[in-house]
């Protein structure tokens, strides 16, 4: 018998055999388990804190080893974005060790992961990273809506097929479409971001018509409320647009959900009238989602009849696997050695807390290092943690990730006053309540249609209205923020902090992170009124690398930092602000 006759052979009796099969009413069980927005937290261990934690990748993975024991059942293994930030450990991986394959991607080679979707803190480390680390996956990065200028098509992989157990699921990937408003160009030059409903609907077609899959899955870095950040369903390009697709766009069994960190489990429906599994975890590793489907093929409709459901799952109930930390033990040494190298010396202790509460040691150092590196004549500049403490005394590399949070560059732009008294106007709307007298709260919190405090499981503390992040102060002029006005009318700058006249017809050079130069929060586009494709042209400068790198950099020079405030900005009127902010300290940190 010769080889091509042999194949065919063995192929035709696969065939007879799986037809008998579905004839018998053959039933398969799929598991999908995804991970999203993990920041980098691979290990059981916070680097900036040092100190062990109970979330992590490498418990999870105890969970997908456990699942795949199971061999009545085909696991498949997804992550959602967010991965390249967040943690020293990828920091180290993306700017300090690039002459080895990164450590996560070492770490989901292991963990066999069949797909993943690019998210927009991946993208913001910048091409030098997310191009190498593309080549180092063992399995594809998608993303149909990052669309290659040049070529008009996408730049990452728009989908891929997974074959289990004689099923074929295709995964759909999308990114938040509003990467622009946070990130310079360069970070993603040569890159357009196109709306996640019109991708989809191309796309979803073009899939069923050459692939035939039996199960379509969504996997999309973007969250689930389409009206955050002032935003409704008929936003083009929204940057939460997870459940208008899973609505709008027939074809889709299950979308997972990313990027807002908030847990999502739950049906929607189709245009088709179907129902359509919406799920997606948490962050830091800490919630998973896990989708069982029990597919049985029905002989009369030649289709596959299918039962999904979906559950999110806890990491701290499950042990770090032994072998997994002992795999990657080398580079969590390398990491913990690196966050331990001694950069310079504090004077006092400064916390975040009290930037919440007006001019405060932790961001006036901010200020103080923007304005040096920039020799601009204005800062502005927010708390990127919310509740962090750097003591007094010898000062490390883990120590520059409670003060700054984030891979932003910094730029220089150039602002009038009026516009920078609006950005702090905005700055101030969102950040504090209109007080009524000296019993009333200072900080603007969220609250229900009874006027009741929302609170926040995970921090069981009330949420504030606005992000701590936007709470945009300025320092190199002299201000008061009076809180018994109305938001919009609250801002008085009475000089430049030399003491020189503040005009507010004048264009001056600001100092800021390049999230907010690029629009991020509103600052700049709604508070400001600078239309969004203007404000590359304001941008005078920009740093190469991000400006931690920078901060880490002034503060070996000077050796020893005296962190300190210099009172530029005060908020008014003064009696009812210490007892507001008495009794708001209290709620939040009790």
């Amino acid at each position: 018998m010769n080889r091509s006759v042999h194949k065919f052979l063995i192929k035709t009796s696969v065939i007879i055999l799986l037809l008998i099969s579905l004839s018998a009413g053959q039933t398969v069980k799929l598991k999908i388990i995804e991970t999203t927005d993990t920041h980098g937290a691979i290990f059981p261990y916070d680097f900036t804190n040092m100190k062990p934690t109970n979330h992590s990748l490498a418990q999870i993975y105890t969970y997908v080893e456990q699942q795949r024991d199971d061999t009545t059942q085909a696991v498949i293994l997804l992550s959602n974005g967010d991965i390249l930030q967040g943690t020293p450990a990828v920091y180290y991986y993306n700017f300090e060790n690039t002459n080895e394959p990164h450590l996560y991607a070492q770490v989901m080679n292991y963990m066999k992961y069949d797909a993943g979707s690019v998210g927009n803190h991946d993208i913001e480390t910048g091409h030098p990273v997310y191009d190498k680390f593309v080549k180092e996956l063992n399995f594809p990065w998608l993303s149909a809506n990052s669309v290659d200028v040049k070529t008009g098509k996408p730049y990452f992989k728009p989908y891929t097929v997974i074959e289990r157990k004689g099923i074929k699921i295709a995964i759909l990937g999308l990114i938040t479409p509003a990467i622009p408003n946070w990130l310079p160009q360069k970070i993603w030059a040569g890159m357009r971001f196109d709306d996640m409903i019109e991708t989809a609907k191309k796309w979803v077609p073009i899939i069923e018509e050459k692939e035939h899959p039996d199960v379509m899955v969504g996997l999309f870095h973007s969250g689930v409320n389409p009206n955050y950040n002032g935003q409704t369903a008929q936003t083009y390009k929204n940057e939460n647009a997870t459940k208008l697709v899973a609505e709008q766009v027939p074809g889709f069994d299950i979308v997972f959900a990313g990027h807002d960190h908030h847990g999502w489990n739950e049906y929607v429906k189709n245009p088709t009238g179907e129902n359509v599994l919406l799920i997606g975890g948490t962050s830091s590793a800490r919630v998973f989602a896990e989708v069982s489907a029990v597919l049985t093929f029905d002989k009369a409709q030649s289709a596959w009849d299918k039962n999904i459901t979906g559950k999110l799952i806890d990491s701290k109930d499950y042990e770090s696997d032994s072998g997994f930390l002992k795999k990657f033990n080398p580079q969590f040494e390398e990491v913990k050695k690196y966050v331990s190298k001694e950069i310079g010396v504090f004077s006092k202790t400064i916390s975040s807390r009290d930037a919440l509460f007006g001019d405060s040691p932790f961001v006036d150092l901010i200020h103080t290092i923007q304005l040096d590196i920039s020799k601009a004549e204005i800062s502005l500049a927010a708390p990127l943690t919310f509740n962090t403490e750097i003591k007094k005394g010898k000062i490390y590399v883990r120590d520059m990730f409670k003060l700054y949070r984030y891979e932003n560059l910094l730029y220089t732009m150039s602002l009038s006053g009026k516009e920078i008294k609006d950005i702090l106007e905005y700055s101030a709307g969102k950040w504090f309540n209109q007080m009524k007298d000296e019993n009333d709260d200072l900080l603007k919190f969220r609250k229900d249609e009874n006027g009741n405090l929302k609170w926040s499981e995970r921090s069981n503390s009330p949420m504030l209205e606005g992000r701590f992040y936007n709470f945009e102060s300025a320092e190199g002029i002299n201000y008061t923020v009076n809180v018994s006005k109305p938001a919009g009318e609250r801002i008085t700058i009475t000089s430049m902090s030399d003491g020189s006249n503040f005009d507010l017809n004048k264009m001056y050079k600001v100092a800021l992170n390049s999230y907010r130069g690029n629009g991020g929060g509103g600052h700049l586009t709604i508070g400001a009124k600078i239309p969004k494709d203007e404000l590359a042209k304001r941008v005078i400068t920009s740093t190469e690398k991000d400006l931690r790198f920078y901060m880490m950099k002034w503060i070996e020079k000077k050796g020893t930092v005296n962190p300190k405030t210099d009172n530029n900005w005060k908020i008014i009127p003064k009696e009812w602000v210490e007892k507001g902010k008495e009794k708001d300290y209290k709620l939040l940190f009790k």
